[in-house]
C-alpha cells in the first residue's frame, strides 16, 4: 500500500510556497518530502519536523539556528540549504533535491564495494565534513542513510539536523542523540562530540562499505554499545582476506577508542585516505569483494534515535564511574530467573534504606546538608582531556564544555586550568569546564627528512602538525620509502594544525634498458640486472619480431623508474602474413606507395647503367605472401 496517500500533507501547499508531490522518507525527528518551489518553478527536498517536536520552542530554536548555520557551508559535497519557514504545527527546511540513492540503498543492493569505489565515495564524505569542521560544526550522526549519490556520480552528505558548533555540550538532558552503530564512545560514555567522533563514524562507514556488514552487530541497541566501549574495530581484511593493509591502517586510525589517537578532524583524514590510496595498486584498489558479506538488515541500531545514558546506581557518592558496563546476555532459560533475583535485591535494600534513614532520624539529614553535597575539584593539570574526564566522572562528577587555548608550557592536549579550578568547593552533582592546551601558539616544522613516511606523520602529529598531501619523486640521496622534504620546509613557523605536504623518494632512477626483439629469459635477466622486475602480459601480439621475442615493453627503453619497478612485457606472435600486391611495369613511386600501403618496406634495386623508371620484377612475386613489415624488393630494367 502507498503510505504516502495517508499523508496529511501530500498534495498540499505548504507557507504559500511549496507545492509537496511525494513523501522520501520518515526520520526520527522530521519527514522528507519532494516539493516544488512554485516561486522559482524548481525541484526541492522539503525537511517539515514532526509536529510534536515543534511544540518545544527550545528544540525549534536550535533546529533553526542551526540551519542558518548550515546554509553557510557552500561546499558542492553537502547539501545545501535554501529556506527556513514555519506553517502553523509545521516547521520546515527547503533543500537542495538530489536525484539518486543513499550509500544504504548500494549497500543493500551490492553488498561490499570495490575498494576503489569505497575511496571514491569516502573522499567527498570527508571533504563536506572538513568544511563543515573548519567552520566550526561537528555533523554528530554520519551513517550510509546520510550520504546521498546522485545519478550523475556526485556524492552529498545530508541531514546536517544533528549538528553543533564545535566545543559546545552535545547532551545536555542525559541522553544521547546519534545512531549506535555510528556512535563513538565518548559520545556514548559522556554524551559529548567533537569533529573526532565523525572522524570515527567515518572509519565504521569506510568499514562497512570494504566488508558488507558493521563492526560491532548485536539483536539489541545496549549490545552494540557494549561493543563501541570494550572493543576494537576489527581490520576490514580479517573479514575480507587480500584487502591491502594500507586499509586497515585508515579504518584502525579513525576509530581508534581513544579521541586523542584519531585523525583530528575530517581534513586529517582526507589527508591519510588519498595517502594511502597513492600507496595502493590498481590490482588492490579494484579487488573484487564477497558479495555475500551484504546484510541488509534494518536493525533498531540502524536509526537515529534518542538513547538513554546510563547512570550507575552509586551516582551521589565518592567513586562512581560514568561507564557504561554490560554483561554478556544470559541464556533465555536464565533471563527471568536474574529479573526475580534482582526484583527481590532490589525490595531488600529499600526496606534497609529506610530502616537505616529511621534510625539516624534527623541527624543523616543535617550530614547530607553541611557535607554529602559538596566535593572538591581534583588536580587536573597536566592530565590528558580523557584522563581528566575520567577522574572527574571518579569524583561524581561532569564535565560541562572544553575550551582549547594556546599554551608555550603546558602540554598540547593537557590541561591548562578547570572551572571551577583544582581544590575548590563543588557540588557533588555539578560539572566543572575544562581548557586544554593547544601547544605553543606557533610551531616550527619539525626535521623529517631520512624517515618512514609513518614516523613523518607521527612526529609532524607530536609537534601540534597535520600530516597533509604526499608525493612522490626519485632521489638518489634517499632511500626508497624515506622524506625527502616537507612543504613548507623545516623550521618554518606555523599555527597548530596547519597541513605539512610530504615529499617522499621513490630511491635512485633507474635507466629502463630495451628488451625488444629479446626472448623472454633475456629480457627479464636484463631487467633484473637493472634492478628491475619484469612482467610478461597474458596476451601476445603480431609484430615483426619473431615468434616467442618481446614485441614491446611498458616503460619504453630510456625511460626512468624507480628500483623494483615493474616493467611490462608483451610476447610476440610473429610477423602477421599478408597477401603481396603485384607492382611490376608500375612506376618505382608508385609501386613504392603500393607495397608501404600494404604493410610492406621497400628497397629499390637499379641496374648499372639502367635509365628505366619502371619496375622489372620484385623479390616476392605478386599474390604470395610475406611477413607484415617485411622488406620488398623492386629491381628497374636494365639496358
Amino acid at each position: 500500500m502507498d503510505t504516502t496517500l495517508q499523508d496529511p500533507l501530500v498534495g498540499q501547499l505548504l507557507d504559500g510556497r511549496y507545492r509537496i508531490d511525494a513523501r522520501i522518507a520518515v526520520g526520527g525527528m522530521a519527514t522528507v518530502y519532494r516539493a516544488v518551489d512554485t516561486r522559482l518553478d524548481r525541484v526541492l527536498a522539503l525537511k517539515v519536523m514532526h509536529p510534536a517536536l515543534a511544540t518545544d520552542v527550545a528544540f525549534v530554536e536550535r533546529f533553526i539556528r542551526e540551519a542558518k548555520s548550515v546554509a553557510l557551508l557552500a561546499h558542492p559535497n553537502v547539501v545545501a540549504v535554501f529556506d527556513q519557514g514555519a506553517q502553523g504545527a509545521y516547521v520546515y527546511l527547503a533543500m537542495e533535491y538530489v536525484a539518486g540513492c543513499t550509500l544504504r540503498d548500494v549497500l543493500r543492493e551490492r553488498g561490499a564495494l570495490q575498494p576503489r569505489a569505497a575511496l571514491d565515495i569516502l573522499e567527498p564524505v570527508l571533504a563536506a565534513l572538513g568544511a563543515a569542521h573548519r567552520a566550526g560544526f561537528v555533523h554528530r550522526d554520519m551513517k550510509p542513510e546520510n550520504v546521498l549519490i546522485g545519478d550523475d556520480g556526485r556524492v552529498k552528505v545530508a541531514d546536517f539536523g544533528l549538528v553543533r558548533a564545535v566545543g559546545t555540550a552535545t547532551d545536555t538532558t542525559g541522553s544521547l542523540l546519534g545512531t549506535v552503530s555510528y556512535l563513538a564512545p565518548e559520545q556514548i560514555e559522556q554524551g559529548t562530540a567533537d569533529t573526532r567522533s565523525d572522524v570515527y563514524a567515518c572509519g565504521v562507514v569506510l568499514y562497512e562499505m570494504l566488508t558488507g556488514g558493521k563492526p560491532h552487530a548485536g539483536d539489541t541497541a545496549a549490545q552494540v554499545i557494549y561493543q563501541h566501549l570494550n572493543q576494537d574495530v576489527p581490520a576490514p581484511s580479517a573479514v575480507v582476506p587480500g584487502l591491502a593493509a594500507g586499509l586497515d591502517r585508515l579504518v584502525a586510525a579513525a576509530t581508534a577508542r581513544s579521541p586523542e589517537l584519531r585523525p583530528h578532524d575530517a581534513v586529517a583524514m582526507l589527508a591519510e585516505s588519498r595517502a594511502e590510496r597513492s600507496a595502493l595498486t590498481e590490482e588492490q584498489l579494484d579487488a573484487v569483494p564477497p558479495q555475500a558479506l551484504a546484510e541488509g538488515r534494518d536493525g533498531a541500531e540502524d536509526r537515529t534515535s534518542v538513547i538513554p545514558r546510563v547512570i550507575p546506581a552509586d551516582q551521589g557518592t565518592a567513586h562512581h564511574t560514568s561507564r557504561l558496563e554490560m554483561p554478556p546476555p544470559l541464556p533465555p532459560e536464565r533471563t527471568g530467573r536474574r529479573s526475580r533475583l534482582a526484583g527481590r535485591g532490589r525490595r531488600g535494600a529499600v526496606a534497609v534504606l529506610v530502616a537505616v534513614l529511621v534510625f539516624l532520624g534527623a541527624g543523616a539529614g543535617v550530614w547530607y546538608i553541611n557535607s554529602g553535597q559538596f566535593t572538591r575539584v581534583p588536580s587536573l593539570l597536566g592530565q590528558t582531556q580523557s584522563a581528566a574526564e575520567r577522574r572527574l566522572s571518579d569524583e561524581g562528577l561532569d564535565v560541562k564544555g572544553v575550551e582549547r587555548a594556546y599554551s608555550d608550557t603546558v602540554e598540547r592536549g593537557t590541561v591548562i586550568s578547570s572551572d571551577p579550578g583544582s581544590g575548590e568547593r563543588i557540588r557533588g552533582n555539578d560539572a566543572v569546564r575544562l581548557v586544554i592546551s593547544r601547544g605553543p601558539e606557533i610551531v616550527k616544522v619539525p626535521d623529517v627528512g631520512g624517515m618512514t613516511l609513518a614516523d613523518a606523520r607521527r612526529e609532524l602529529k607530536k609537534s601540534g602538525l597535520a600530516p597533509g598531501m604526499v608525493t612522490r619523486e626519485f632521489s638518489a640521496e634517499t632511500g626508497r620509502g624515506e622524506v625527502v622534504r616537507t612543504d613548507p620546509e623545516t623550521g618554518a613557523e606555523r599555527h597548530p594544525d596547519s597541513a605539512v605536504a610530504l615529499v617522499v623518494s621513490k630511491g635512485s632512477p633507474v635507466d629502463v634498458p630495451g628488451v625488444t626483439g629479446m626472448g623472454v629469459d633475456e629480457a627479464r635477466a636484463a631487467l633484473e640486472e637493472a634492478g628491475l622486475k619484469a612482467e610478461v602480459l597474458p596476451v601476445r601480439v603480431h609484430s615483426p619480431e619473431d615468434e616467442g621475442g618481446v614485441a614491446r615493453q611498458s616503460p619504453a627503453s630510456g625511460a626512468e623508474a624507480a628500483e623494483g619497478d615493474t616493467v611490462e612485457l608483451t610476447v610476440s606472435k610473429g610477423p602477421r602474413m599478408i597477401d603481396v600486391p603485384d607492382v611490376t611495369g608500375k612506376d618505382v613511386d608508385e609501386a613504392r606507395s603500393t607495397l608501404e600501403e600494404a604493410g610492406f618496406e621497400v628497397e629499390v634495386d637499379r641496374p648499372f647503367l639502367s635509365f628505366s623508371d619502371k619496375v622489372a620484377r620484385q623479390s616476392t612475386e605478386g599474390g604470395d605472401q610475406a611477413p607484415e613489415g617485411s622488406t620488398i624488393t623492386i629491381r628497374t630494367k636494365g639496358l
